[in-house]
């Protein structure tokens, strides 16, 4: 167990930091210290307090990163209530399901999603908060809410004669192996599970990012993945608000344009992405530049390779904002051809691997202990094992346990019981090995893999971070049809446009080219039979990760 108590650090952490800048919404002019989110918590607490809210109630929220989100994210905790973080992206139909099943009883949402919502289908509310500056929107009937926040000033004048000081700064006091949080998984297999996940699962990591010094009082992140995934959610938010670190929030979807502006006006000391971010620089910064002609004469020469590598990484660290010490990318597998590029540069980056039901860290490494094609060190609080059904096999599954491992799925034995093994460890549903250091390497998930007519494993996303190098392609994804791989490939058209080709006769001509290439590259046995063109981007969870189970049944002569 976590010696740590997880609600104590926070109380810990206001008091500490009182003065310090907490959150600040970038592009506008809401920003707070430690001590004002404090004070702002402990109106939310009059409030619960007034609706006799009890321990283990659950409260739901929805929407943009900003201030306001993570306040009403810690007031849930702190009160001892449990918080059930929706992601933004979630159809209206989706968020029903999670508040009802959560049986949630109070909604923290942005104005805009709530216009989407029909509030006869959410019969166990009590009542619903904006985000925009936490007014209450819709209270069941009866409820004496709205007249409560009109005197809520007053309470608090009340309550704290002498105004609200640092002292004043006290929480429930809860043992960390109760579930202080559900959080629904969004996955590539289309069904949303409630991750029970207790103080001790999130005390675990973000105690690993206290004692790696990840991140420290008076430093800055730039917090862009959603909060309500569990990845952006540990390290930018619960790890900063505990150490004393200033959080902006990027309430707007990450751009490699807006980003690069937002990171260059915060200057961030760490950086949490998804290699879908970092892919996109790459393409559009890096690639263009070492492409030309003079370029690739002047990295042919020994010497020189060099001084330029070390111009180019340069030029990306200032394009970042010039102060972090390293980029974590996790949440889905990395481009190789990237990852190459970035570790011959010695660019400071490092990979990681978790997932939502560890809370949601499993492996890491600093990034100059971290081993290039690999997804870091198992933790020390953690272990993992490969189970293999074939002992002769290479690979088997991920199977984990320990410290950040979840209590299991909200109200549905079922799935809980068939994600553990009998001897209690979870499984993963990636497949991987692990070296004599304990680093671990990733291979794909057991359900994307494909069994070729002659018995290889394929791994789809092993042939699509190759295709996705090659000329006009966006992205793409591998699928097995009549026992043939076929390739489905969404084109760069505005690239095309901008080189004055024409869409149709031109692009049957690039990619006929691109199958070739690709062909030569891969085994006889991850030879594709076709590029099949499609129409538009594939639909993405909020990790970014591309929603496989949709596209299995599209590809059709």
């Amino acid at each position: 167990m976590i010696q740590e108590n997880f609600i104590k650090l926070y109380e810990q952490s206001f008091r500490e930091n009182w003065d310090l800048p907490c959150y600040t919404d970038y592009g506008e002019d809401e920003s707070y210290s430690y001590g004002q989110v404090a004070q702002e918590i402990a109106k939310l607490h009059l409030l619960f307090k007034h609706c006799s809210l009890r321990r283990g109630d659950k409260i739901a929220v929805i929407g943009k990163n900003n201030s306001r989100w993570c306040i009403a994210y810690m007031a849930t905790i702190t009160y001892g209530a449990i918080v059930v973080p929706i992601l933004q992206d979630f159809n209206p139909n989706d968020v029903h399901h999670i508040v009802t099943h959560s049986e949630s009883v109070f909604l923290f949402t942005s104005d805009s999603i709530w216009d989407h919502l029909e509030e006869e289908r959410l019969t166990g509310l009590r009542a619903v908060f904006s985000l925009s500056d936490f007014r209450c929107l819709h209270q069941r009937d009866g409820e004496t809410i709205n007249r409560f926040l009109k005197h809520l000033d007053d309470e608090m004048h009340e309550t704290y004669p002498k105004g609200f000081r640092r002292e004043d700064v006290q929480y429930t006091t809860l043992s960390n192996d109760k579930v202080m949080l559900l959080n629904y998984t969004s996955g590539t297999t289309g069904f949303s599970k409630g991750v029970m996940l207790t103080g001790n699962n999130l005390a675990g990591n973000v105690t690993f990012g206290i004692r790696t010094e990840l991140l420290k009082k008076g430093d800055k992140v730039l917090s862009f993945l959603p909060l309500a995934h569990a990845y952006g959610c540990a390290f930018d938010f619960l790890t900063a608000t505990a150490v004393g670190t200033h959080v902006t929030l990027l309430g707007k979807v990450p751009s490699p344009k807006i980003l690069m502006k937002a990171f260059e006006e915060v200057k961030p000391n760490l950086i949490i992405t998804v290699p879908l971010v970092i892919e996109k620089i790459y393409k559009n910064v890096i690639q263009p530049a070492i492409n030309k002609r003079t370029m690739r004469w002047a990295l042919s020469i020994p010497l020189l390779d060099g001084q330029i590598y070390g111009q180019i990484r340069k030029k990306l660290v200032d394009a970042l904002g010039g102060r972090f010490k390293e980029i974590i990318i996790g949440g889905a597998a990395m481009n190789p051809e990237v990852e190459e590029f970035f570790h011959r540069i010695k660019f400071p980056f490092t990979i990681g691997y978790g997932m939502t039901e560890c809370a949601p860290l499993i492996s890491y490494a600093p990034w100059n202990e971290f081993v290039p094609t690999s997804s870091g060190r198992v933790l020390d609080i953690m272990e993992a094992r490969i189970y293999k059904e074939n002992p002769e096999a290479e690979i088997g599954e991920i199977q984990v346990r320990g410290e950040n491992v979840m209590a299991g799925y909200y109200k549905n034995p079922e799935a809980t019981k068939e994600v553990f093994t009998e001897d209690g460890w979870l499984r993963t549903g990636d497949l991987g090995k692990l070296d004599e250091n304990n680093n671990l390497y990733i291979r794909g998930r057991s359900k994307t893999m494909i069994l070729s007519s002659s018995g290889q494993n394929i791994f789809p996303e092993e042939i699509e971070a190759r295709l996705n190098n090659l000329p006009f392609v966006l992205e793409s994804l591998i699928i097995e049809r009549n026992k043939k791989l076929v390739a489905l490939v969404y084109a760069d058209y505005e690239a095309l446009d901008s080189l004055g080709l024409n869409q149709t006769e031109n692009i049957k001509t690039i990619m006929d080219e691109n199958l070739k290439n690709l062909n030569n590259s891969v085994a006889s046995y991850e030879k594709v039979s076709q590029i099949q063109l499609y129409p538009n981007e594939f639909e993405k969870t909020p990790k970014r990760s591309i929603k496989r189970y949709l596209y299995n049944s599209i590809a059709e002569d």
